[in-house]
């Protein structure tokens, strides 16, 4: 079976990349084929996510063997064929190719092609260039500093004043006697 994967940047507008692999080929494979499309090296410590609908993380693919507990599956993606986890179209993945700021491709399977084997994968459709692939932290900080999100709706009501708070209900709030939160803190 064949693999169709789109590929997007929440940084980049116009960036895109569709991906064709062989279900049987590996998330090592998969990474390769990404990273060669972007012209990226592959000296960085990456990682895939299956993701939910929603974009939440549920299942971690890494690069390398990670240290977990005998009680959580671990994925490497040299061991780990695609068929193992992808098994239904729309399924969304993060490729995560730099893990200090936590930047990623966002990625879902378009299309699963039964009865056809693929030898090699192949970028099948580039558009755009892409992001870089390292920013130093300062640079990403500067480019998040949350101000966007801080503006005047961000508290739900662009009429929002900040004297309007009580005070004095936070002023009760002393939780230095409160066991529960002392032995969690």
């Amino acid at each position: 079976m064949i693999y169709r994967f789109l590929i997007l940047s929440d940084e980049v507008d116009n960036f895109s990349r569709e991906i064709t692999i062989d279900s049987e080929a590996t998330f090592l494979d998969l990474q390769n084929v990404i990273l060669d499309s972007v012209n990226y090296t592959k000296d960085q410590i990456t990682s895939f996510f299956i993701c939910d609908e929603d974009w939440e993380k549920k299942t971690e693919i890494s690069l390398i063997e990670m240290d977990t507990s005998s009680d959580v599956d671990s994925w490497v993606m040299d061991r780990t064929r695609l068929s193992e986890l992808l098994d239904e179209e729309k399924q969304r993945l993060l490729f995560v190719f730099d893990n200090l700021t936590e930047r990623a491709f966002f990625m879902e399977l378009r299309e699963m092609i039964p009865g056809k084997n693929l030898e090699k994968p192949v970028c099948i459709k580039s558009v755009g260039q892409a992001p870089a692939q390292t920013i130093s932290f300062d640079d990403f900080e500067k480019n998040n500093t949350g101000a966007d999100l801080l503006d005047e709706s961000f508290y739900g009501d662009e009429e929002f004043d900040p004297a309007e708070l009580d005070e004095e209900g936070f002023n009760d709030m002393d939780m230095s006697n409160d066991d529960s939160f002392n032995d969690r803190y």
